[in-house]
């Protein structure tokens, strides 16, 4: 009995000895761990769209987004365009820019007879579709000649006439023509790549116009 009971004895000494030993190292292994740890009062969670801003990936189309003009338009073809932008719901991005330019080039009806004349010849051109004209009264050498269009370049113009040709108009011609002429831009900001394209197939309808980086204080047209 006396073996039995120094048997029971050394077994509870050697399970209290490994009970506090144990203690001891989980209490130095925290200590050890946040001794580690840098500026450990600093550290905060993170919310999951926080987490989420700093594992989401770029959207391409946002990193390429840019500043879109497209023009410039005179006459009617000012409200066109803007109805032809409704569509894209653009709000906020879009803005009209006017510019004075100096038109080198006119789409013309050379001088007719009368205002007689004149005044038919614009009814023709409306029953062939053609809006944009307008008869010169103020001008004693263009005296009732008709304008199709002022461009500021002898392309532009010459698009104009091809259109205008579209349409059977066959007596217009292209001539130069120094004047001041007041222009509409629509500037589209944040334009990504299909936004891009989708003016570029817009101004397919406006024969003349142009898509193009908008223009800043230091970048004149």
């Amino acid at each position: 009995m006396r073996t039995v009971f120094f048997l029971l004895i050394l077994a509870n000494v050697a399970l209290f000895a490994y009970f506090w030993t144990s203690a001891r190292d989980d209490a130095q292994g925290e200590a050890y761990i946040v001794a580690q740890q840098l500026n450990p009062d600093k550290i905060r969670l993170l919310a999951p769209e926080q987490a989420k801003a700093l594992t989401s990936k770029p959207d391409p189309a946002k990193a390429a987004a840019m500043c879109l003009e497209w023009g410039g338009f005179v006459g009617t073809d000012v409200t066109r365009a803007a109805q032809a932008l409704e569509p894209l719901g653009l709000g906020a991005k879009l803005a009209p820019r006017k510019l004075d330019e100096v038109a080198g080039f006119w789409v013309y009806i050379p001088p007719l007879a009368s205002r007689q004349v004149a005044m038919q010849k614009a009814a023709e051109l409306k029953r062939l579709g053609v809006d944009e004209y307008f008869v010169v009264a103020d001008d004693s050498k263009w005296r009732f000649a008709v304008s199709l269009g002022i461009f500021k370049t002898e392309d532009a113009a010459r698009a104009r006439l091809a259109a205008l040709r579209a349409k059977g108009v066959k007596s217009a011609a292209v001539g130069a023509r120094e004047t001041q002429l007041s222009k509409t831009y629509y500037q589209v900001r944040e334009a990504d790549a299909n936004l891009a394209a989708k003016l570029n197939e817009l101004k397919q309808g406006f024969p003349g116009s142009d898509v193009r980086e908008c223009v800043t204080d230091d970048k004149k047209a």
